[in-house]
């Protein structure tokens, strides 16, 4: 297993980390994705830390508590060889404190996460959106407290926007406050949108890309067929999609060369899938979710080889997203840097 350095800190992590998304099952939509349950996580987590696997990622919100206390029984004997990820941020009831970035729900969802998870500190503690109704000076100051307590080792964001992002740096920057040194982002061969501002901000400001559904909820893991209806066991398929609709043309034009590709290498379409994000800057690590044993082992596959230059230019070609303004202008300006077009 590949590590890499997150961001500009000191923190190195697995290349994959295991989503528990799929852990509980506590409602339809998370049905969808699985229902994972003590023993079956158990034995997941027992094959992807023979596999290296170390970082394991969940959220608070993630069947309402329910993944997270699962991951902790599961972990039970071994938090010191692993690293937990999670998140705060989105509605865990009805009060409406209940919710966002303020401190006052900030140092609650901390705490309930530590004892649902069984541990006394969260190695990287996520915001899991942008709350634009609390100023991001007390965000940062509550998540910075929370360092310093001993709480939280790292800090870092998911679904931000550019601006989000920068003023935030900027904030603690300003204070000396812990700063994101990582960002959560939705990011595929089918989804590229995350190239045009939150890449190249990356790229200038040290902060390492952790990818989320790396497959756009299943599209890219070679279930998917011109001219066929979804499998009626894909998560898409049950409800559990996310992110926005992909034209069925671009789709397959990706695919069709994901297959040409997968041939040549030998690898499955979504192990193919997986490696090229690997290759690209910024990113640091990929979120690989499975209900199954047989899922895990597939996409553990995607490390330990490399895409040739000349098959990465070929996914990049049919997968190419035509940027909105003042992107597409931005990529006439002499001696932009390479890894930016």
């Amino acid at each position: 297993m590949e590590y890499r350095q997150l961001g500009r800190s000191g923190l190195r992590i697995p290349v994959l980390s295991f989503g528990t998304a799929t852990f509980g099952g506590g409602n339809e939509f998370f049905k969808a994705w699985g229902s994972t349950q003590v023993e079956e996580a158990r034995r997941l987590l027992d094959i992807c830390l023979e596999a290296g696997v170390t970082l394991f990622d969940t959220a608070n919100v993630y069947s309402q508590g329910m993944s997270e206390e699962i991951l902790g029984k599961a972990l039970a004997g071994r938090r010191g060889q692993v690293l937990i990820s999670t998140k705060a941020t989105f509605p865990m009831g009805e009060d409406p404190n209940g919710y966002g970035s303020s401190r006052q729900n900030l140092v609650r969802a901390c705490e309930d996460s530590l004892r649902r998870l069984g541990t006394d500190h969260i190695d990287i503690y996520h915001m899991h959106g942008f709350d634009a109704h609390t100023p991001v000076e007390e965000t940062l100051r509550t998540l910075d407290d929370l360092v310093q307590s001993g709480k939280v080792r790292y800090i870092a964001c998911s679904n931000f926007s550019g601006w989000h992002l920068m003023k935030s740096l900027s904030v603690s920057e300003r204070y000396g406050w812990a700063r994101y040194v990582g960002h959560q982002a939705y990011y595929s061969l089918a989804n590229r949108e995350f190239e045009w501002e939150l890449f190249p901000l990356g790229l200038d400001q040290g902060v390492g890309t952790i990818v989320w559904s790396p497959l756009s909820a299943g599209l890219l893991s070679g279930k998917i067929r011109r001219g066929q209806p979804l499998p009626e066991s894909s998560r898409l398929a049950q409800g559990g999609g996310q992110g926005p609709q992909v034209p069925d043309e671009r789709l397959f034009t990706i695919i069709d060369a994901l297959d040409e590709v997968a041939a040549e290498t030998g690898k499955s379409v979504a192990q193919v899938a997986l490696n090229w994000l690997l290759q690209r800057p910024t990113v640091v690590n990929l979120v690989i979710g499975a209900r199954n044993e047989e899922q895990l082992r597939q996409n553990l596959a995607a490390v330990g080889w490399h895409l040739t230059p000349e098959q990465v230019a070929k996914l990049d070609a049919a997968s190419d997203t035509p940027p909105i303004y003042p992107y597409w202008h931005q990529r006439n300006f002499p001696m932009l840097h390479p890894r930016l077009v």
